[in-house]
């Protein structure tokens, strides 16, 4: 694979060269590779249509967690969280005891792996919020909770640089993987100064169905504002706002 040079980029196939864009620029690679059929069929390549299988299982769990997460998502996560995430549920699968390799999945593997996943790795949740706080999954009662003593943001919070407000934000969801649906509640703070001031205790209750037998996830993150002219505006597009998974019950 090499990167194309030059003020004319090429986009499409000459001869055996394929051109294309990418997030690395304008590259040039060379056609190839084995026939599709003898991969599907031939025994020799039994561990690649296994590999293949679950490659393509942890895609849509990890297109699954996006979804519930959406609405959070929507300003917190960067360019690459969708590779991170899948390379990660391709662990998740990797780690099922119960099922023959090619079969394995998400609820029969580890989903706890998942937890301290951050969903935009240049705001990452543990370098941002320093206030202490306590999550929780009852499985019996459905709810998800996260909670946090009062704290000085300005002390507790390392703000990007033109922050003044900020808020809070959580989600509780129940995934069934293997049906791709999802139950999601999420909550957030008022949008609150970047100050000295001290915050009040904050509590968040995020209710799924009560014992549930499906994986179970607290996300945690933090929007950033800036006040111009009596308007909060996100602040950078939401380019530094963390998001992460603070705790997880795979059963």
């Amino acid at each position: 694979m090499a990167k194309q040079k030059g003020i004319i980029k090429l986009k499409g196939t000459i001869g055996d060269i394929t051109f294309y864009k990418s997030k690395d620029g304008y590259i040039a690679r060379e056609k190839g590779g084995i026939d599709a059929k003898r991969i599907a069929s031939d025994p020799a390549f039994q561990r690649t249509r296994e590999n293949g299988s679950e490659f393509g299982r942890a895609g849509k769990a990890g297109k699954t967690l996006r979804l519930a997460l959406r609405t959070l998502l929507l300003n917190s996560s960067d360019s690459r969280m969708v590779s991170r995430l899948t390379q990660l549920m391709v662990k998740v699968i990797q780690a099922d005891a119960t099922n023959d390799r090619g079969l394995r999945n998400v609820i029969d593997g580890e989903a706890e792996l998942l937890n301290g996943f951050d969903f935009n790795i240049t705001g990452k949740l543990g370098t941002t919020l320093f206030a202490p706080f306590v999550g929780g999954i009852d499985r019996v009662s459905g709810e998800i909770t996260v909670d946090l003593e009062s704290f000085i943001p300005a002390d507790m919070i390392a703000a990007p640089s033109g922050t003044t407000h900020f808020k809070i934000i959580s989600a509780g969801a129940e995934i069934d993987f293997e049906a791709e649906t999802f139950v999601t509640a999420t909550s957030e703070t008022a949008i609150l100064p970047w100050d000295n001031t001290p915050t009040a205790a904050i509590t968040h209750l995020n209710a799924v169905t009560a014992n549930s037998t499906k994986p179970l996830f607290l996300a945690l993150g933090l929007e950033f504002y800036q006040a111009v002219n009596g308007k909060m505006y996100t602040l950078k597009n939401g380019a530094y706002n963390p998001l992460s998974l603070v705790q997880v019950s795979g059963l």
